[in-house]
């Protein structure tokens, strides 16, 4: 009966341990991940604009669902990994910026993806950057330590080379 107590107990620092550190990581971080699409800049423009494609072409958004635009510009609700996000264009430049907002400020999450899209030998060169926020300590902790910073934003640029490949 005793190891149970030991083990609860170790649980327990374990979890104030993770809580702690993530109070003292940064709310905010910053991440890019770039490639080259072999898709001239319009159609990689067309194909990250076009928010009601998103399900067939990356695995993990669930559903989608379309809202009013917000100043023309597209607003969506993706469900990912159990959670509906809420996002919306900010700014929309064709052919060479997007960016899209995270429209909830009750999600334990926030910040923007800015997608630069410039013109490269044989394509495209796309970078996406992540200005985000982590507001709960122990997603902070997690997205720091265990996912890291750039895990979603390699899935998205993994799964855009693929949907691009296809439309060639």
């Amino acid at each position: 009966m005793r190891w149970l107590v030991y083990i609860a107990a170790a649980i327990a620092v374990v979890a104030i341990l993770v809580v702690i550190i993530g109070y003292s990581l940064p709310k905010g971080h910053s991440a890019t991940v770039s490639t080259t699409i072999a898709l001239p800049p319009d159609a990689v423009y067309a194909l990250l604009a076009d928010v009601d494609r998103y399900q067939s072409w990356r695995p993990s958004v669930k559903s989608l669902q379309r809202h009013a635009d917000r100043d023309g510009r597209p607003s969506w609700t993706e469900e990912v990994s159990g959670m509906k996000i809420p996002l919306f264009f900010e700014r929309m430049e064709r052919p060479s910026l997007l960016v899209a907002r995270i429209a909830d400020p009750a999600l334990p999450f926030g910040g923007t993806w800015t997608y630069r899209i410039q013109p490269a030998a044989g394509g495209s060169a796309v970078s996406i950057t992540e200005d985000g926020e982590v507001y709960n300590p122990f997603f902070r902790f997690m997205s720091r330590f265990v996912f890291g910073y750039t895990a979603t934003l390699e899935e998205f640029v993994k799964n855009l080379e693929s949907r691009a490949g296809s439309a060639r």
